[in-house]
């Protein structure tokens, strides 16, 4: 009896897995099957990796083939498991040496004339496979490009079937199409992404922008408040221009989910923290992640280490915005479906914009709103109270009322407020190195209460005792007044940034 194997690895979420792929070749009739808890996608694999095999010069045979992915109880999604499929076929064959695939992860999907494509979510299970000690791996020529991005990996990239059996020593016959002998990676047509943009470039609104650096440097949320125009989505939109640079592993993260997504080649490996303004109209699981199944990411993770921009917050739905409450308190998001629950990273900054009123122009005089007074009240009130109070800060943005000629004077740009930023971030990293935080909004209640100085500590107490600050409300305006005092050059916050915190908190409307 000849077993065939090869090894491939799948995904749940983020979390990669070994999977043992075992083909059995067996008398009787006719019949190819596939077990161990496939999805429709990998039972379709049969027609697939029966075709290709063909096209690389292999009998098939005209026998029962069953092949087995284990561990069984663990559910398989996609086609990445096609070629591991067909190379245990073509071992169990003997077309290929048995043995040969020993310790080599093979991945990559397979069309019907034997053509090898690429596959999503490669660069997890690289990092996966290193830190499992496998370092040779056979994968698509397609992500040859993403296959690079791991250091001290063998990795070999094929084109078709018929390659992978000559390069275990067997014979093929096939005909490589021209369209894949010029293929790059993951050939899509690419996209080119906007400029962010520059802080100097939005006029006037010296306090937000202020707010803005203190959000940065902190890792605190934000919500502006404004009338339309004012330049709310302009500020939100040049945040990530002035937030710490991602370090190695940061970048390596963020590259992994947007692997997972598909859209690693938009972006490459950046420094740059991601960036996701999800329109007012998504729905749940376009948010926080759904699917059948097993649960896809959404926006929430597509923006970890970085911003997640809510234009026009109150138009969100309220079941939508109640779903944020966790994830920005743990930093993750576990979504359990029928085949299990993934976890995925979601530790992102908040920022939300918001027009007063329904017409947008309550502020100030109020003279030109139009909204009946219920109206505006019922406009505000879709952002609960839960959700306000996880919001650090929170600002009015002014209209402005003044314009100057080119640059105006005194106008900061990014990188001056990076730098700012930068210094402010490494101050409480190295604070909190003890404790694996790496912002003052990382920070538990209990040490800030041990490390603020009693009189910071009373102006809590009287905002509490004015029922001004929730419990809550009174750690995060201590993790601001920490913030404040970083960006000074202070060792620790006194009254006058405690109090300084506990105004960003509350919005002067």
């Amino acid at each position: 009896m000849t077993i065939g194997s090869a090894l491939s690895v799948g995904l749940v979420g983020l979390k990669a897995f070994v999977v043992q792929v075992q083909a059995f070749v067996s008398p009787g009739l006719p019949y190819f099957s596939i077990i161990g808890l496939p999805d429709a996608s990998l039972s379709e694999a049969r027609e697939r990796v029966k075709s290709a095999c063909q096209a690389s010069g292999m009998k098939w045979p005209e026998t029962r083939v069953t092949v087995n992915l284990s561990p069984a109880s663990m559910p398989k999604r996609g086609s990445s498991h096609d070629l591991a499929i067909a190379a245990s076929v073509l071992s169990a064959a003997g077309v290929i040496a048995p043995g040969s695939l020993d310790g080599t992860i093979v991945l990559g999907e397979v069309n019907l004339d034997g053509t090898v494509l690429p596959i999503h979510g490669l660069l997890p299970i690289l990092l996966h496979a290193r830190d499992r000690g496998l370092r040779r791996l056979i994968v698509p020529a397609g992500n040859e490009d993403e296959a690079s991005l791991v250091d001290g990996m063998d990795v070999v990239c094929v084109r078709h079937v018929g390659e992978l059996v000559e390069m275990m020593g067997g014979d093929a016959r096939y005909t490589l199409p021209d369209a894949v002998r010029t293929a790059s990676a993951l050939d899509a047509e690419p996209f080119h992404l906007p400029g962010m943009g520059d802080m100097a470039e939005v006029v006037g609104q010296p306090m937000t922008k202020w707010a803005l650096q203190v959000a940065a440097a902190g890792g605190h949320h934000l919500l502006m408040v404004g009338p339309p125009g004012s330049g709310k989505t302009m500020l939100a939109s040049r945040m990530p221009g002035i937030m710490c640079p991602l370090d190695e592993a940061e970048q390596l993260e963020v590259a992994s989910i947007r692997s997972l997504c598909g859209t690693l080649p938009a972006y490459g490996i950046s420094d740059v923290p991601p960036f996701e303004a999800p329109h007012h109209t998504s729905s749940t699981a376009a948010l926080v992640g759904g699917g059948a199944g097993l649960a896809g990411p959404g926006a929430i993770t597509r923006a970890h280490r970085g911003v997640l921009f809510m234009d026009e917050a109150p138009e969100f739905s309220s079941r939508t915005l109640q779903t944020l409450r966790e994830p920005l308190e743990s930093g993750y998001v576990a979504l359990s479906r029928a085949k299990g629950t993934t976890y995925y990273p979601a530790r992102f900054q908040m920022v939300m914009a918001a027009n007063p009123c329904p017409c947008g122009f309550a502020g100030g005089t109020g003279e030109r709103c139009t909204c009946r007074e219920r109206d505006r009240i019922r406009y505000f009130s879709r952002l609960s109270g839960p959700i306000l109070d996880r919001i650090d800060i929170q600002v009015e943005v002014p209209a402005v009322d003044r314009i100057g000629a080119g640059r105006a004077v005194g106008e900061r740009s990014s990188a001056d407020m990076r730098v700012a930023v930068v210094r402010a971030r490494s101050v409480a990293k190295e604070r909190f190195a003890p404790f694996g935080w790496s912002c003052n909004a990382q920070a538990s209640g209990q040490w800030l209460r041990e490390h603020t100085s009693s009189k910071a500590i009373e102006l809590v107490n009287r905002a509490l005792e004015d029922r001004r600050l929730s419990l809550r409300g009174a750690d995060r305006a201590m993790r601001l007044a920490w913030t404040l005092a970083d960006m000074e050059g202070l060792g620790s916050p006194g009254p006058e940034q405690m109090h300084q915190g506990i105004l960003l908190r509350a919005r002067v409307s």
